[in-house]
């Protein structure tokens, strides 16, 4: 990824930085997004990204400077301690600072809750091929997010990969189990790939050779194909052939579309739970 255009942003405060919001940060360097990072992370581990010097490290919100500015922070904290992580930021809250969320479950609702309703807030639902640029994301705004708020939380959201926008906040649910979720269904088939294969005989660093190749090339060839996925499995679809044998099996009576379409609504239910 090259540097934006954009101008830099003064600073940017992370809240948290696991895999998501070290994901996030690295994005963010490499395209140059703001001037100073402060990443208030109090277990960091090894992690290489909280030593550059454009980043500076922080073990509790206590050691924010009282004279800190930002326009936005980023709360990539766990959902289930987004409660006690979010109480010593409210101070910025109203004053012109985005507050982009990236954690499941957590609403709109709950952060005007304890935030106040005069907060922007956005909601987002990246995902972890995030990690390699490559992620999509799904943002949600309330209605104290200024366009230009929204400009932003899209610029630091495609710093990982593609950006969607929904304004019903309910369709996160599904969002969280197509995309927040999809990339453990796609591990999950090149597993079950390579088993298949290993059953029919393959030695077993073969058979895992050629179902992460082939899951790999296939979606990189169904990203860059201007052909709906349909038409480019049809395009490999010969009658009376292999992969028809195969097909009739994935795409019989309680093949592999009713089987994702369940998991999908299962994933669906229990995001709705958690917001609960």
């Amino acid at each position: 990824m090259s540097k934006s255009s954009a101008p830099a942003i003064p600073a940017l405060l992370l809240v948290g930085c696991g895999k998501m919001g070290g994901a996030l940060l690295s994005g963010w360097l490499e395209r140059g997004v703001a001037r100073r990072y402060l990443v208030v992370e109090p277990m960091p581990g090894d992690l290489p990204i909280l030593k550059r010097p454009e980043v500076e490290r922080l073990a509790a919100p206590e050691d924010i400077p009282l004279d800190f500015e930002t326009g936005v922070i980023v709360l990539a904290v766990k959902p289930q301690v987004m409660h006690e992580a979010l109480l010593p930021y409210r101070r910025f809250a109203g004053k012109g600072t985005l507050f982009l969320s990236i954690a499941a479950g957590k609403t709109l609702r709950f952060f005007a809750r304890h935030l106040g309703e005069r907060a922007s807030v956005i909601r987002a639902m990246p995902n972890t091929p995030a990690a390699i640029g490559r992620g999509i994301a799904v943002a949600c705004p309330n209605a104290a997010a200024a366009p230009a708020q929204r400009a932003l939380a899209e610029r630091l959201l495609a710093a990982v990969g593609e950006v969607g926008w929904v304004e019903d906040e309910a369709l996160l649910d599904a969002v969280t189990a197509v995309s927040g979720s999809g990339p453990a269904y796609v591990f999950l088939l090149i597993e079950c790939l390579a088993q298949a294969g290993v059953e029919a005989g393959l030695p077993v660093a073969l058979a895992m050779r050629l179902a992460r190749a082939t899951v790999a090339g296939a979606g990189e060839l169904a990203r860059l194909s201007d052909e709906s996925a349909a038409a480019l499995r049809t395009a490999v679809t010969s009658p009376g052939g292999t992969t028809r044998a195969a097909l009739d099996v994935l795409m019989g009576k309680n093949g592999l579309d009713k089987l994702i379409g369940r998991a999908v609504m299962a994933a669906t239910k229990r995001s709705r739970e958690l917001a609960d």
